[in-house]
């Protein structure tokens, strides 16, 4: 049985948390402070610390310091700023677990579910494969699978929304899948399109439309009458030719460069960003004529972070996908298993497989299991776990505590009680913190 130390000054929170835990069969002890916290933590020892960022006598973050074996404990903070995690992460590694208020049964199960998912028997990839290409049997992928059942009874234009490598264009190609269409699935990335030849690319041309038109070019649309046109990138396509696309998709119509002639279209398109709505309408990356008309209904696909009961599904899929190319049957260990699940992975499903991928190229032939690297984290997930907003190395906590109220604050321009809410502490507690700072003009 596992031994809990739950801290947070909400007492409302404390007791109906400790109800949760005691039905998943935990044993827990609460505590209202850091004074109280570092007591039960000289006096006894926890397997798993779940704790509130900011304290009515202290931050979190000291706590973490405090913590005896800090390697060998699991760490959940309670918080809800989305500049934290890396900021913690920066400092303190990836061993961090992350809860935002409020927290039901389901959040709290996956605290402890790690080492249940490494011995879960795995299905066949046959069943494994929803529509054909995804795979992950988490809760966050079930609500992905009823939003491609909805929308594949239907023709409605489909945005697809996530972090860079959650798997948005097979996403698409399952919602092509599903919907049954007699058209071909057509991919192409508006980030990829030269500015001079877009228009060419979406549309097509006549022989001699321009200089260098030697033959009559068939564009995307065209390639995916109906069938599903997966538009990837599409928020990276420029302002002033946006609205070429939304006439097309207002009509039904395409007309080829170099010619008079409208060819009538139909079929679905799928477009997909990794911006958030929010970033789309406040940076104006695309038009909102043309948001409207591709995001007649938006799917939002979860980091691999959010959904780690599918990494051993994820890992064992692409091991079996490698043994059938390379004709081998390398396996992996549980404890391959563990840094694979304890891993954040900045770059999703994209860098999981990668990381998989090279494993298996060094993997031990002899036992026939796949070797990690000594270090999971590439370049580029280093440069995302920097700290943000300002936030450097070297700070004391005290300092990235009061830089985290005051941007917050800022966002939400100077709404304490708001501001309160999304850091997840009391707007008695912000108010103490303010005094200490003194006049915190916002």
């Amino acid at each position: 049985m596992t031994d809990v130390l739950l801290v947070d000054d909400d007492e409302r929170f404390l007791e109906a948390t400790v109800q949760l835990l005691g039905l998943l069969g935990r044993q827990v002890t609460a505590a209202n402070s850091v004074a109280k916290a570092r007591d039960l933590l000289r006096k006894n020892n926890y397997s798993h610390v779940i704790l509130d960022l900011i304290l009515p006598d202290g931050s979190g973050l000291h706590l973490l310091e405090a913590l005896p074996n800090r390697e060998k404990i699991k760490i959940t903070l309670i918080t809800g700023h989305p500049s934290v995690k890396s900021i913690v992460t920066a400092f303190y590694g990836t061993n961090i677990n992350y809860l935002v208020k409020p927290i039901d049964l389901q959040q709290l199960q996956s605290l402890f579910d790690e080492q249940r998912l490494i011995n879960s028997p795995i299905p066949s990839l046959s069943m494994t494969l929803h529509f054909n290409h995804l795979v992950g049997e988490s809760p966050a992928m079930k609500q992905v699978y009823e939003m491609i059942e909805r929308v594949a009874s239907t023709k409605a234009n489909v945005m697809l929304m996530g972090e860079s490598g959650v798997g948005k264009e097979m996403v698409a190609a399952a919602i092509h899948y599903a919907s049954q269409t007699e058209g071909n699935y057509v991919a192409a990335n508006c980030g990829a399109f030269s500015r001079e030849l877009i228009n060419s690319e979406l549309f097509g041309h006549e022989k001699g439309a321009f200089t260098g038109a030697s033959h009559r070019k068939i564009g995307v649309f065209e390639q995916a009458n109906k069938g599903t046109l997966f538009l990837d990138e599409i928020t990276e396509m420029p302002l002033d030719l946006q609205p070429n696309l939304l006439r097309v998709l207002e009509t039904q119509k395409v007309t080829r460069l170099g010619s008079t002639i409208s060819i009538d279209v139909e079929g679905r398109v799928i477009s997909a960003t990794n911006r958030t709505e929010e970033d789309i309408a406040l940076q104006g990356c695309l038009r909102e004529d043309l948001y409207f008309r591709l995001a007649v209904f938006p799917i939002y696909i979860p980091p691999l972070r959010a959904r780690k009961e599918d990494i051993p599904l994820l890992v064992r899929y692409f091991l079996e996908l490698f043994n059938q190319e390379y004709g081998s049957e390398i396996g992996v260990s549980d404890a391959c298993m563990q840094r694979l699940i304890n891993y954040d992975w900045p770059g999703n499903v994209r860098e999981l497989r990668h990381a998989i991928h090279r494993g298996y190229i060094m993997a031990d032939q002899q036992k026939k299991l796949l070797v990690l690297p000594l270090n999971l984290t590439s370049p580029f997930s280093k440069m995302a776990r920097q700290p943000q907003a300002g936030i450097r190395v070297g700070k004391t906590v005290e300092e990235v505590e009061r830089e985290l109220i005051e941007s917050t604050l800022e966002h939400y321009e100077g709404d304490k009680k708001q501001a309160a809410e999304v850091l997840g502490i009391s707007l008695k507690t912000l108010y103490n913190r303010l005094n200490t700072y003194g006049n915190v003009e916002l």
